[in-house]
């Protein structure tokens, strides 16, 4: 039995771990190239990681973002399929192994992970960094159009589609959508990384898959390309070591994500689902919605009883209206 159980925490705990004794400047040096990295676009061929330096930086600077992130997008994807558990998991592009850290929470290192990534180094740290909290083979491969798959439960893609060109984030999410029975796919809450996942969404409807979530249909995004964009927010709590290795003061931050959640398998979508954070007044919650039926707006006001008070708890992402207990 694992002598710990995967969570924020246990992760912050690793974290602080492997790095101790890496100087904060040569830290903070490392971020701020990998910040510029992560900014652009850097082929996977090309790692960015190139040392254990690099690695331990990018680790602190990304990971407890990415394990919020890709939480967010597994919980919504539980909620759908309540009953379903990923026996077997493959991470695609996971690096130091942020979303398996997440996978490994939400099933209680139920799944078998194998963790996939072209950076030796970044390999290395995340076998460390798990160790005693989660099983997973960490192999090294070259993420792009060449992928190929062994048959498995689920498939993570996390912050991986912007460094690969067009083709290739075509072929790979083809290659999850042969493999696997549920594929997640998260990418920065950008326009950019909102259009990524669209793709993404209609690639695996295209192969027969459902949506999960974040979307309560498989149909066509009700949003009009270019006048806005879905994307979710995480609270990320930051260590002390977190702050000054990204030169922060707040003791958290909100990640900006958008993900896409989607099943070979029966899945029942929330009915619709907050888009925005609602906003609340004296007496009323405005919440801006996307349900089955399109966009729509909703005012929950204290003559709602019940409903009132589910509406002034609600977050931004949440299913709605709440499941009845």
């Amino acid at each position: 039995m694992n002598a710990s159980l995967p969570s924020a925490d246990t992760l912050r705990t690793a974290l602080g771990a492997v790095l101790d004794g890496l100087p904060p400047r040569q830290a903070a040096q490392a971020v701020e190239r990998l910040i510029a990295n992560y900014r652009g676009v850097t082929p996977t061929d090309a790692p960015v990681l190139r040392d254990r330096s690099d690695v331990a930086a990018y680790a602190a600077y990304r990971m407890p973002a990415t394990f919020e992130a890709v939480r967010g997008a597994l919980a919504a994807l539980a909620d759908a399929a309540p009953v379903w558990a990923p026996a077997t998991h493959t991470d695609i592009g996971g690096g130091t192994g942020a979303a398996s850290w997440a996978v490994a929470e939400a099933w209680e290192g139920a799944a078998r992970t194998t963790v996939l990534d072209w950076a030796e180094p970044a390999l290395a740290i995340g076998a460390e960094l798990a160790r005693g909290v989660f099983d997973a083979d960490w192999r090294r491969e070259r993420i792009g159009g060449a992928l190929r798959l062994a048959d498995t439960d689920l498939v993570t893609v996390s912050y991986v589609l912007n460094e690969l060109t067009e083709t290739d984030r075509t072929a790979l999410v083809t290659e999850a959508a042969r493999a696997a029975r549920a594929v997640v796919i998260v990418e920065p809450g950008t326009p950019g990384g909102y259009e990524r996942i669209i793709a993404a969404r209609g690639l695996l409807i295209e192969h027969g898959f459902t949506v999960a979530a974040p979307c309560p249909h498989s149909g066509a995004c009700p949003i009009a390309p270019g006048t806005d964009w879905c994307h979710f927010a995480a609270r990320v709590s930051r260590s002390s070591l977190h702050r000054k290795v990204k030169g922060g003061s707040l003791p958290y931050e909100d990640e900006k994500y958008a993900y896409v959640a989607a099943t070979r398998f029966p899945v029942t979508p929330a009915a619709s689902r907050v888009i925005r954070r609602p906003q609340i007044r004296k007496g009323q919650v405005l919440l801006e919605l996307c349900g089955r039926d399109g966009l729509a707006r909703e005012t929950v006001t204290k003559r709602h009883g019940a409903l009132y008070k589910e509406a002034r708890d609600a977050e931004w992402g949440d299913p709605w209206p709440p499941a009845e207990d």
